[in-house]
């Protein structure tokens, strides 16, 4: 079976933890993916199944849309709710407009560092690996594009957005970023994808569905070549 299956990744696995999970039902070895999610995350995973592997170049560029909530007043090693907390900003609620403005300031061409713990390659090593053995280290920002970031609510001290932003963006580094421009602290507390490329979340498959739905259920809902329009 060659083609494209949208999955639903829960909170707590890793995208490889997903392939693994389709290796096994679908008694297919060879599955890639384009575009990981961390385990914090959930959301909208691109698998390539069989000879569509060969594919997989041609998509990771595509622009990745998410819904993300972020928590001001603090921020974390890794910039997220699964990491220690290194910075805590006592904070008065920020009006937002001030909020919005400071959005606004971040669309288009940003120059982006990427956090310590990541897959950034130092000298051959990634960087979370030295990261966690306390060694220092100086990433050099990388050009990253946001396209779309707006806010869809406010509830002291957390926020809701919607960004549709460029490959090898750091969302939860973004957080991070926007806290400093705010003059506070603040890190990622949840972050789910909806779409990347012409692929939507709507259209993906749980893992509750994927197990219930026997292998040809599964196999119906492959993406040929003569399908991918915007699903």
């Amino acid at each position: 079976m060659n083609g494209i299956l949208l999955v639903d990744k829960p909170i707590e696995w890793t995208s490889h933890d997903v392939v693994n999970f389709l290796r096994l039902r679908l008694k297919i070895k060879k599955i890639g993916h384009a575009g990981t999610l961390d385990p914090i995350a959930t959301g909208l995973l691109v698998h390539f199944l069989g000879a569509s592997t060969k594919k997989i170049r041609f998509y990771e560029d595509d622009a990745k849309e998410y819904l993300a909530v972020m928590a001001l007043g603090y921020d974390t090693f890794t910039h997220d709710g699964t990491g220690t907390i290194t910075r805590h900003t006592p904070v008065a609620p920020i009006s937002r407009k001030v909020i919005t403005d400071v959005f606004e300031s971040f669309l288009g061409k940003i120059q982006q560092t990427p956090p310590l713990i990541s897959a950034v390659k130092q000298k051959g090593v990634r960087s979370y690996k030295l990261a966690k053995q306390g060694i220092s280290i100086d990433l050099e920002p990388r050009e990253r594009y946001i396209h779309h970031l707006s806010i869809l609510s406010y509830d002291f001290p957390l926020i809701c957005f919607k960004i549709l932003c460029s490959k090898g963006t750091y969302v939860r580094k973004l957080c991070s970023d926007i806290g400093d421009a705010l003059g506070c602290s603040a890190y990622l507390s949840s972050l789910m994808r909806t779409a990347s490329g012409m692929f939507h979340l709507r259209n993906a498959l749980s893992i509750s569905e994927l197990r219930r739905m026997s292998r040809e259920e599964i196999f119906s809902h492959v993406i040929t070549d003569n399908e991918k329009t915007a699903v």
